[in-house]
């Protein structure tokens, strides 16, 4: 049998510790790919602590990893041994119900999470369906594209899915893990971004990642500066908000689209979508054809998340620092299983 080595929790806000774990023969359309970089995101410290009620233990977390293929199954396409690839939040899906034939593979009601019931990128070796295994463009970082792989096509897949052009005015609302990318990613794009944020610590940092102007999303007032100006309002933040006050800043047909995990019920006025005919929508990471599109576009653009890198074998280190807040904006964890024991 085969194993691979990876850092797994056996149950909720228990500590990682290296494991070893049977795989089995590689499917016919899986391939295998060596881990050099992995990503940690909060909703990897959401599966550890089953925050959202389906997490299946042992977790293996790690949905951001960049390496390179060392094995391709039988039936697996396009790919070859060697070549530096990206795993995101998505490790298998069906490939024959409507969702995936129509592109949308990542809707799939039977995709694979690659940290729920699947072993993650925590480890030296991770496993996925040779579609969503995304070859990584040159002249990108691999050492710092990890997190694109969810952070960044999280807030990425709405500028596609929305039609939004250069000329559109669009909001960021967080300027933390996801936000920064949603900022660079929609200056790159040729918008007028504006940023709301609760830190007035961070405005300045807000218009240095690119950021035009910068709104208070505590104030009603600085929020009401901004009424009726945008097209798109991307909510990358996972706490309630003053929802209502956020409709007015988008024009006629304009859209919220949320991206953060926000737990509590969401108080939406209907005549605040009904007047002016605006919407608000909700989307999760994206196909692997938008995924390796907003690779394209990142390395074209050279957007790439801030980062700090922790050794894989400091991962409890890591996952504190995050869930202290403390990440700015991204933590990447560097494989270093050759000294791990």
């Amino acid at each position: 049998m085969t194993q691979i080595r990876g850092w797994a929790a056996r149950g909720a806000k228990q500590p990682l510790e290296l494991e070893a774990f049977e795989v089995g023969e590689l499917g016919a359309e899986e391939v295998e790919v060596a881990v050099d970089y992995c990503g940690v995101c909060h909703s990897d410290l959401s599966v550890l602590n089953n925050e959202w009620g389906f997490s299946a233990y042992p977790v293996v977390p790690g949905h951001e990893a960049v390496g390179r293929v060392t094995a391709v199954g039988s039936h697996a396409k396009g790919l070859k041994v060697g070549q530096r690839v990206g795993v995101g939040w998505t490790a298998d899906s069906c490939m024959h119900c409507r969702a995936c034939l129509s592109g949308d593979q990542h809707l799939c009601r039977s995709a694979v999470p690659t940290i729920v019931g699947h072993h993650g990128g925590f480890a030296e070796r991770v496993r996925a369906h040779w579609a969503w295994a995304i070859p990584l463009p040159d002249g990108l970082d691999p050492a710092a594209a990890g997190p694109l792989l969810c952070g960044g096509i999280t807030v990425f897949s709405p500028l596609l899915l929305h039609g939004i052009r250069p000329t559109d005015r669009v909001g960021i609302v967080g300027i933390g893990g996801l936000g920064h990318m949603g900022i660079k990613f929609a200056n790159a794009w040729g918008c007028e971004v504006v940023a709301f944020t609760s830190s007035e610590s961070k405005q300045e940092e807000a218009r240095s990642l690119g950021a035009h102007r910068v709104v208070s999303s505590k104030d009603k007032a600085s929020i009401g500066s901004a009424a009726g100006s945008l097209d798109l309002l991307i909510v990358t933040v996972n706490a309630p908000l003053n929802w209502s006050a956020l409709l007015q800043t988008l024009k006629p047909k304009g859209r919220m689209h949320v991206v953060g995990a926000v737990l509590e019920p969401m108080a939406i006025p209907a005549f605040s979508l009904i007047g002016a005919q605006k919407s608000v929508a909700g989307s999760p990471t994206g196909s692997p054809t938008a995924i390796a599109t907003m690779l394209d576009f990142a390395a074209r653009h050279q957007v790439l998340p801030a980062v700090e890198h922790f050794p894989m074998s400091r991962v409890n280190d890591a996952l504190a620092h995050l869930e202290a807040g403390k990440a700015r904006y991204r933590i990447v964890l560097d494989a270093d299983f050759a000294s791990a024991r």
